[in-house]
C-alpha cells in the first residue's frame, strides 16, 4: 500500500476578543464533524471524535501527553499510573490505578470498572456490551484477550501474544461509569444524553446533530488539567464555508479548518490563525484484494509520481507538508525509502504502458471518499486535484461520496465487503502516532477485517517479520528503533 498524500498541518481560526458578552467564559467550537461524536465513551468521528467528545469527558488508564505545541507528544499516566509488562509471561500486564478518582456521578473509579469497560467492547454476552461504542473501540485493542481485577487498585490485562504496543492501544479505550448506566435504566442511548465518565469536562447538554454543552469538572484529579472556562459547546459545521461564515457571524469561536482562501480575509478582519504540524495524514488506503488494479507495483508507483504535493500545497495556501512516507523524514520511523515520492509524469506514463494501460486502455476504478470529518481540511476540492493529476497520466478515477461515519464503517468492514460497492480504494485519514497506529493496525496480515483495521487485506510476510520485532521490543529505547531500521522495499 502506497499513501498519496500526507497532511501534517492543523488550521484553526479563533476570534482575538470575545464576540459578545454573552459569549465570556464559553467557548463554542465549529467542528467538521456532522454530528456530535458519540457520548458514551468510545467516541465515533475518528480522531475528531476523540479530541471533542473522548478526551474532555473521559479518561484512558493511559493518557497523552497534549500540553506541549512544540514537542512530540508520549504516552502519560491517566487512570493508571503505571504499568508493566510481567518478567516471566510477556502477556500479561498490571496496572496500577490512581486512588480518590470518581466518576462525574460521584461513584468511585476501581478495577472492576476497568473490567466492566473493558466488557462492554469485548463481550458481547454481558450486559453492558454496546455494539456502537465495541464498533469503535475493539479494534483499536486486537491483541486483548483477558483482563481481571487483581484488587481493587489493580488490573492485570492478558494479550494473545508478546505486545510491546498493547500501551498505545490502551490509551485509545475511555472509561465510563458503571453506576450511572445502572441508574439510567441500563440504556446506552439514556447514557449518551447523561454520560459520566472522569474526564476533566462534564457533559450537560446533548442534541444530536445540533449541539453539546459541557461545563467544568473541578474536582478532576490533574488540577493542571482542570478548566478554566465556564463552559465549552460543541456545534456540527461540515462545510467549510458555513465554519467561516459562523465564526464571522459571532455564532461561534473557534473553528477548525477554515478554507485557505479564506485565510487573509480572516486575518484583516482581526482572527487570529494557529497553525501547527501533528501526525494526520490523509492518504488514499488501496484495496490489495484480487482483481485490485493496485496490486500491480508499476501502478502504485505511477500514481505515486503522477500526483502534484506541490500543487496540492498551493491550493491549499501552503497549509499542508507533502509526503515522503507516513512519517516525515527525520523520524525514527521513517525508514529508508528506495523509491521516492515526487512528481514524475514521464515515468508515470511509462510505468503505465508497461502494466498494459495506455491511451487506448486508460485505467478506470472507483474510490470513495467523505466531503467533511475528522479534521481535514477541504477533501472534496483536494479529492479533484488529485483526479487530475492522475488524470494527465491515464487514471481515470470515479468518486463515491460518503458521510464520515459511514466512511469509517465501511473501512472496519474491509474492501470484500459489500459496503465498499467496488472500490478499490478509500480516502481515509488517520493519527500515525506510534508504531500501532501507524504501522501495525493498517497493515499485518492477521488484522484484516473483521479482526482489525486492514481495509486493504495487505500482506507482506516481511513486513510481519518486522511488526513482530516490534511486538517483542519491550525496551522503550529500542524500540522506537526497530520500525526505522528497516530499508523500505519498492513494492510497497
Amino acid at each position: 500500500m502506497k499513501m498519496l498524500k500526507r497532511i501534517a498541518i492543523t488550521m484553526v481560526a479563533m476570534v482575538a476578543a470575545v464576540a459578545s458578552a454573552s459569549a465570556q467564559g464559553t467557548l463554542r467550537i465549529g467542528m467538521t464533524a456532522s454530528d456530535i461524536p458519540l457520548t458514551t465513551g468510545q467516541a465515533d468521528n475518528g480522531g475528531e471524535g476523540m479530541r471533542f467528545t473522548g478526551y474532555t469527558v473521559y479518561d484512558g488508564l493511559i493518557n497523552w501527553e497534549l500540553g506541549s505545541a512544540d514537542k512530540t507528544s508520549d504516552l502519560a499516566p491517566g487512570l493508571a499510573t503505571s504499568w508493566s509488562v510481567g518478567e516471566a509471561d510477556k502477556t500479561k500486564w498490571t496496572f496500577r490505578l490512581r486512588e480518590g478518582v470518581k466518576f462525574h456521578d460521584g461513584s468511585d473509579f476501581t478495577a472492576e470498572s476497568v473490567v466492566w469497560n473493558l466488557e462492554k467492547l469485548l463481550n458481547d454476552k454481558s450486559r453492558q456490551y454496546d455494539p456502537r461504542q465495541s464498533a469503535q473501540g475493539r479494534t483499536r485493542i486486537p491483541t486483548v484477550s483477558g483482563y481481571k481485577a487483581i484488587d481493587k487498585r489493580t488490573v492485570e490485562i492478558t494479550t494473545k501474544v508478546p505486545d510491546a504496543t498493547l500501551p498505545y492501544q490502551i490509551a485509545w479505550i475511555m472509561m465510563s461509569s458503571p453506576a450511572q448506566w445502572e441508574k439510567v435504566g441500563k440504556s446506552w442511548d439514556a447514557f449518551a444524553k447523561a454520560p459520566s465518565g472522569t474526564g476533566p469536562w462534564k457533559l450537560t447538554l446533548f442534541i444530536p446533530r445540533e449541539r453539546a454543552e459541557m461545563v467544568p469538572n473541578k474536582d478532576y484529579w490533574d488540577k493542571s488539567r482542570v478548566p478554566k472556562l465556564d463552559k465549552l459547546v460543541l456545534v456540527p459545521l461540515p462545510e467549510a464555508n458555513a465554519r467561516v461564515a459562523a465564526l464571522r457571524a459571532g455564532q461561534v469561536d473557534w473553528i477548525e479548518a477554515p478554507p485557505p482562501d479564506a485565510v487573509p480575509s480572516l486575518k484583516q478582519a482581526g482572527f487570529k490563525i494557529v497553525t501547527n504540524a501533528y501526525p494526520h495524514n490523509w492518504t488514499w488506503h488501496l484495496s490489495r484484494v484480487e482483481g485490485s488494479p493496485w496490486n500491480d507495483v508499476r501502478v502504485r508507483k505511477a500514481a505515486n509520481l503522477a500526483i502534484d504535493r506541490e500543487g496540492l500545497k498551493e491550493l491549499l495556501s501552503g497549509l499542508m507538508i507533502p509526503a515522503e512516507g507516513f512519517f516525515p523524514p527525520g523520524h525514527q520511523w521513517f525508514g529508508k525509502p528506495q523509491f521516492k515520492l515526487t512528481r514524475d509524469v514521464v515515468q508515470a506514463k511509462k510505468l503505465l504502458a508497461e502494466a498494459g494501460y495506455g491511451p487506448n486502455k486508460p485505467l478506470t476504478t472507483k474510490i470513495l471518499i467523505s466531503a467533511s470529518g475528522s479534521g481535514q481540511m477541504q477533501p472534496l476540492q483536494m479529492n479533484e486535484f488529485v483526479q487530475q493529476s492522475l488524470a494527465e497520466v491515464g487514471i481515470k478515477i470515479e468518486f463515491e461520496v460518503v458521510e464520515w461515519n459511514t466512511l469509517i464503517s465501511i473501512w472496519r468492514a474491509g474492501a470484500k465487503h459489500d459496503s465498499a460497492r467496488g472500490a478499490t480504494g478509500m480516502n481515509y485519514s488517520y493519527f500515525i502516532q506510534d508504531p500501532f497506529t501507524g504501522f501495525i493496525r493498517h497493515l499485518q496480515c492477521n488484522l484484516a477485517p473483521p479482526a482489525g483495521t486492514n481495509w486493504g487485506y495487505y500482506c507482506d510476510p516481511e513486513m510481519d517479520k518486522l511488526f513482530e520485532q516490534v511486538r517483542n521490543t519491550f525496551d522503550k529505547t529500542a524500540h522506537a528503533a526497530v520500525p526505522g531500521s528497516r530499508t523500505s522495499r519498492q513494492s510497497r
